[in-house]
């Protein structure tokens, strides 16, 4: 399969006003995206830290996450354990940017990620990069 992961970094930077996507976030066509459920969380908690902070006005996270859903990201609920064990312990991640490396692997996709050390590990895994 191929395809794009997208994760909670490249999401927000896609969704939020004042943020600059890179060029070659805004060319992601939502075709094919995948992102494990964890990304259901982490964007909300995002855009109401976001909208604590005064970043957003309050409600706007809703337009924001319905305008997220025409994207139709495919949210995955079964990553391999033992995987995102190994994936975490070899590239010292989080298990939660482990579990976006290992859905990249296991679905041959590329990962659209803006957090340094998780491109790196997806680099050093032969995981192509959108950044």
């Amino acid at each position: 399969m191929s395809g794009v992961v997208i994760d909670a970094s490249a999401a927000a930077s896609l969704l939020l006003p004042d943020e600059d996507a890179p060029s070659s976030l805004e060319a992601i066509t939502p075709a094919m995206l995948f992102a494990p459920w964890l990304l259901w969380a982490e964007l909300r908690n995002i855009l109401i830290v976001n909208e604590r902070r005064g970043r957003l006005p309050h409600g706007a996270a809703e337009a924001f996450l319905e305008a997220f859903e025409g994207l139709n990201v495919c949210l995955d609920t079964a990553p391999a354990e033992a995987e995102v064990m190994r994936l975490a312990r070899t590239h010292e991640l989080t298990i939660y940017d482990a579990l976006y490396l290992e859905l990249a692997l296991r679905l041959h996709a590329r990962l659209a990620t803006l957090d340094g050390r998780l491109a790196d590990a997806a680099r050093r895994s032969a995981v192509d990069v959108i950044a």
